[in-house]
């Protein structure tokens, strides 16, 4: 990260992926603010139609017959259709023809767009879906109609369908596209990264996004993978409900921040990967676990992947005392992901554990916080939380 002022320490040591085309410069910066690294392979591109004339045509038809109602769904889109008739001179001539329709948009990026223009705004949508822009003029009759929708990448057959069933006349407009990826084997290498357990977070802005980086990780095979990984080691987020479904559908656990922003996406993800409702509750303070090592009391730890992951196998059974074998055979058979430190002939032994666990104490300057029990194994060492937790568990 260069010139972006630091806000915070909480996401050192993470490794989070953004298979984000838009603003994914944006989204990168405000993470590394603070202190993820950040990996940007962005699953689709989008391929401007300013010069599609296509498109063109279809303003002009819309400048010679009004529209009585305009259905605005992003705020990107709207602005690069007043782009694209600025470039072909039509613009003042759309906006007229705009100004005496009812005009709904979906969320408040549309509504911006829309206003910038000079134009006022009927209706908006507070759930930000077109279910709900589609439910209101069904309940106010669109019967003889003219409606235009601006559609977002992949337009909306649906919407248009039960539009036009109600008794409308509408045209629709889709003022960009999704392209393929700039670098489809940067996607595929980057699902391999996630199916290793080496990513804390993969973050979507984008529904069409999302679905495509899962069609990649089920073609090269890798989606059971991180689908075994996805919420207990790594978070899988999404700017909104939308975006979220083709991974819900898959059986994904997503986070979504209440409101759907990118900043707010950020917050989630610094109060999941580094908040205290996250952390496992240790005798030395909250600690979170991630690729680059641990989070012990606010404090980030550097660790290597063997000390993370026996970290890891622990807090995932806080008070309980595993033995070296458990441990050995947990990190052998790969449900942490990866081949960690003395993998021989496909198993790790009990010393290579003795031996991460030792570095694990030297690297945390808190030897205590893996308790060694006699004859038995380790245990993290828990605070009076913990344990009342534990306890009400009945473990």
């Amino acid at each position: 990260m260069t010139g972006a002022r630091q806000l915070s320490h909480a996401l050192d040591g993470c490794n989070i992926l953004l298979p984000v085309d838009r603003r994914s410069g944006e989204f990168s910066t405000a993470l590394e603010r603070h202190g993820a690294e950040t990996t940007v392979a962005p699953s689709l591109t989008i391929t401007s139609h300013f010069d599609d004339a296509e498109l063109l045509d279809a303003t002009h038809r819309i400048i010679a017959d009004p529209p009585d109602i305009v259905i605005v769904t992003t705020g990107v889109g709207f602005r690069g259709w007043m782009d694209a008739t600025e470039q072909d001179g039509s613009q003042e001539e759309l906006l007229a023809a705009l100004e005496a329709a009812q005009i709904l948009v979906r969320g408040p990026k549309a509504r911006g767009s829309v206003q910038g223009v000079g134009l006022d705004i009927d209706w908006v949508a507070e759930t930000e879906t077109s279910a709900e822009i589609t439910e209101f003029l069904l309940a106010e009759g669109v019967r003889d109609a003219k409606v235009v929708i601006q559609h977002h990448g992949e337009g909306d057959p649906l919407m248009e369908q039960i539009l036009q069933d109600a008794g409308a006349e509408v045209r629709g407009l889709v003022i960009y596209r999704w392209g393929p990826p700039p670098d489809p084997d940067l996607v595929a290498r980057t699902t391999g990264m996630v199916a290793g357990g080496a990513v804390d977070a993969v973050l979507f802005t984008s529904a069409p996004g999302a679905r495509a980086w899962l069609k990649t990780a089920e073609r090269i095979g890798t989606l059971p993978a991180i689908r075994q990984l996805a919420g207990e080691r790594t978070m899988f987020g999404a700017v909104g409900p939308i975006t979220a479904a083709p991974l819900r559908t898959r059986g994904f656990d997503v986070v979504v921040p209440e409101r759907y922003r990118l900043g707010a996406l950020v917050r989630e993800t610094v109060n999941q990967l580094a908040g205290p409702d996250t952390a496992t509750a240790t005798s030395f303070g909250p600690l979170h676990i991630r690729t680059g090592g641990a989070l012990l009391d606010g404090t980030f730890h550097a660790l290597g992947r063997t000390g993370s992951d026996v970290l890891r196998i622990l807090a995932a059974r806080p008070g309980r005392v595993l033995s070296r074998s458990e441990i050995a055979e947990e990190l052998s058979s790969g449900v942490v992901g990866g081949r960690p430190e003395g993998w021989a002939d496909g198993q790790t032994t009990e010393r290579a554990v003795e031996v991460a666990v030792a570095r694990v104490r030297s690297a945390l300057e808190t030897p205590d916080l893996i308790q060694t029990v006699y004859k038995r194994g380790y245990r993290l060492a828990l605070d009076d939380a913990g344990l009342a937790a534990l306890h009400s568990r009945g473990a």
